[in-house]
């Protein structure tokens, strides 16, 4: 008698790690967006806002790196936080090609009115946990970042990115 294969169940995919990270992914974005709903403002947009606050006058070349967000699509965010008055874009000194980014005031104050929504969608998103498995949570997926990012479509290059702005760190 042959040995037949098991039957395949859906816990093939429930089971799995990626399937599993990005249903964590979804819940992380739903929980963010819940949040930080009367800002209206996206993670993606978030970590654009900080980054360009951070490094101003960075482009958006090393923005995508520093971020680790895939280029093609960061033009769209760029664009929308331009729009929303969060952002500027001016043509660099040296490439008139490039545009540089820097924050605006209205940019500045809602990152500085957003920061306790943003801490309640992180707490919220580990909240289940007790605080020993957050901690461990958290240093096995940075673990993980980590040690995948080249394998990454976009792998994180924040220390190369920072460097040509003259500000590593």
């Amino acid at each position: 008698m042959q040995n037949r294969p098991a039957a395949l169940t859906m816990d093939a995919v429930y089971t799995k790690p990626g399937y599993l990270f990005r249903r964590m992914q979804q819940i992380a974005v739903a929980i963010f967006m819940e949040e930080c709903r009367e800002f209206d403002l996206t993670p993606v947009q978030y970590a654009a806002l900080v980054a360009i606050q951070t490094h101003p006058g960075i482009d958006a070349t090393r923005l995508s790196a520093v971020i680790a967000f895939d280029r093609s699509t960061l033009g769209s965010v760029i664009e929308r936080l331009q729009a929303k008055g969060l952002i500027e874009r001016a043509a660099s000194a040296e490439d008139r090609r490039v545009k540089l980014l820097t924050i605006t005031k209205a940019g500045a104050a809602l990152l500085r009115d957003i920061v306790p929504a943003v801490e309640r969608a992180q707490a919220r998103m580990l909240q289940p946990l007790k605080a020993a498995d957050r901690k461990t949570l958290m240093t096995l997926l940075s673990q993980l970042v980590d040690l995948n990012n080249e394998a990454s479509r976009v792998p994180l290059r924040a220390e190369d990115a920072l460097e040509h702005l003259g500000r590593a760190g």
